[in-house]
């Protein structure tokens, strides 16, 4: 425990000035500590700290013994939660990003060509954008504001890639009923009319998260399929058997191209970010 004596040692030579000060190093202290720290290692250090101040030569009151205690156990927990917010995001461990990654985080205010020189690699542009996405990594990693910030603007971005692959939907559906006399703008005005739907059950979904029902998110997901399941049999009039096939197969073609979709929404936004 070398943070902790050091911790003692300053305490004692600061008995004299005011527990303000005190408290001030104390917490100073307290933020060297990287490591997530448990419960039971909180209680440890501060049952240690607290035998450390009853033998200390300068007789500590009772009331700021407590204080001080007080103080390191709010700073650790403290500290314990920021940890908790940091993930670790790699691609391969080796790659030139991961390098732009590691050099970003351990020299924030680098310039990039000093950067790109320093790691040995061409100042193209390639590099130079590979190095500002280096930095979204790193506040991605350090923060979750910024993380929750990329997934709201990557929702954005879904919903308007949404209309998008409607054309393709509308494909699906022109070659699964190809033997029904509907046009490809008849199928259009259904598909239109299915994202509607989705998008109306979106919305009471959020409104309900906004005051504070937290709704199960696959309640609406079952809902929507099981309207899109009744509205092919109701607009192209075929039996339930025929129907669920078709219903089967419409859901697979889109879920691999909605796939792709999200893939190109996630490099969009992470290079837009």
């Amino acid at each position: 425990m070398v943070g902790l004596s050091l911790t003692i040692s300053k305490y004692e030579s600061l008995t004299k000035e005011s527990k303000a000060d005190i408290v001030d190093v104390i917490k100073k202290e307290s933020t060297k500590f990287k490591e997530e720290l448990t419960d039971e290692k909180i209680d440890s250090i501060k049952n240690e700290l607290d035998d450390e101040m009853k033998k200390s030569f300068i007789p500590i009151p009772e009331k700021a013994r407590k204080q001080i205690l007080d103080e390191v156990d709010k700073n650790a927990r403290d500290t314990t939660k920021v940890n908790k917010d940091k993930i670790n995001i790699n691609f391969g461990g080796s790659s030139r990003l991961d390098d732009f990654v590691k050099y970003q985080k351990k020299h924030p205010d680098s310039n990039i060509d000093t950067a790109l020189d320093t790691l040995g690699y061409d100042k193209n542009f390639t590099n130079r954008f590979l190095y500002t996405r280096a930095k979204t990594v790193n506040s991605f990693s350090e923060s979750k504001e910024s993380r929750e910030q990329y997934f709201s603007e990557m929702l954005s971005y879904g919903s308007v890639s949404l209309f998008i692959l409607l054309p393709f939907f509308t494909l699906f559906l022109k070659f699964y009923y190809i033997r029904r006399k509907y046009t490809y703008v008849d199928h259009l005005i259904f598909v239109f009319h299915l994202q509607t739907v989705f998008f109306m059950l979106f919305s009471i979904f959020y409104v309900l998260k906004i005051f504070g029902v937290n709704p199960e998110l696959w309640i609406f997901i079952l809902l929507f399929l099981l309207y899109l399941y009744l509205a092919l049999k109701k607009f192209y009039q075929q039996g339930y058997f025929k129907t669920f096939i078709k219903f089967l197969l419409l859901n697979f073609s889109y879920c691999i191209v909605g796939i792709f979709g999200v893939a190109l929404v996630f490099l969009i936004s992470f290079a837009l970010f």
